[in-house]
């Protein structure tokens, strides 16, 4: 092997990323561009709503349930004999809210929401039904991109709300029937260092996360190759950089709004 050999596969893979970056930047913006063809879109936002946002709101419930009473648990054992156990209430609400109702949701929902849309895009993609929408003149973006990605932001902050209600709730109940804490104690601790900006907070998160899972499903799909194996490295690349972004944008709210 010759010394330039290695360089050479670095120098192809940075080029490769780019073009790449390009190519999505470029999805993104015939998107955007798209939003204006509402008469295409609009019929279809209805269902895609209730596919991406009422269809989680099982997973989404479960999730915060179980995170809620995890954390009631974990909040007792670590703040016994030296910090006021009304203290649960107050790490039950301000984590559900500001970082676990949000993240977790999102995590889990990239791979309910954004495998399902890149697998039936990617589908469509290699049985060229997305070919036949263009040559009977339908705008494929927005027909199968656009209401697909305004559902996801419209619809996530609700299924996360539901989560941190459900959470907080199932915190409540554990710390009352396992902790021996009174609704008052635990009520307490949740108002005492509450702030409006929380629940803000939380909706801009899963906003944000809403729709990155759904662009970068929707762009995955479009560019499948290769037939069903290509359907299946379309969709575990879509889970995969989803949640990646998930991650950085938790890092990137957390630095730019609460600092």
């Amino acid at each position: 092997m010759h010394w330039t050999q290695p360089f050479a596969y670095i120098g192809r893979g940075v080029l490769a990323g780019f073009a790449n970056l390009g190519r999505f930047f470029g999805f993104g913006a015939e998107s955007v561009r798209s939003v204006a063809d509402g008469g295409t879109w609009g019929p279809l936002l209805i269902l895609q709503m209730k596919r991406i946002g009422v269809d989680s709101i099982p997973i989404g419930l479960f999730l915060a349930t179980f995170t809620g009473i995890v954390l009631a648990l974990q909040a007792s054992y670590t703040f016994t004999g030296a910090i006021p156990l009304y203290f649960v209430g107050t790490l039950v609400g301000k984590t559900m809210m500001l970082e676990l109702g949000p993240v977790l949701t999102g995590l889990a929902l990239s791979g309910r929401v954004g495998a399902n849309i890149a697998a039936e895009l990617g589908t469509m993609r290699v049985s060229e039904q997305i070919d036949a929408l263009e040559t009977m003149a339908y705008n494929p973006v927005a027909y199968l991109v656009v209401p697909r990605v305004i559902a996801a932001v419209l619809m996530f902050p609700i299924v996360v709300a539901f989560g941190n209600l459900a959470g907080i709730t199932a915190g409540w109940i554990t710390a009352i029937n396992v902790l021996d804490m009174s609704t008052q104690q635990f009520v307490h601790g949740l108002q005492i260092f509450y702030k409006p900006f929380d629940v803000t907070y939380s909706m801009i998160k899963s906003t944000s996360f809403g729709f990155v899972i759904a662009i970068i499903g929707c762009y995955q799909g479009f560019n499948t190759q290769g037939g069903a194996e290509g359907v299946g490295v379309a969709t575990t690349r879509a889970v995969v950089i989803s949640g990646m972004l998930i991650l950085v944008l938790d890092a990137f709210w957390a630095f730019t709004l609460l600092n």
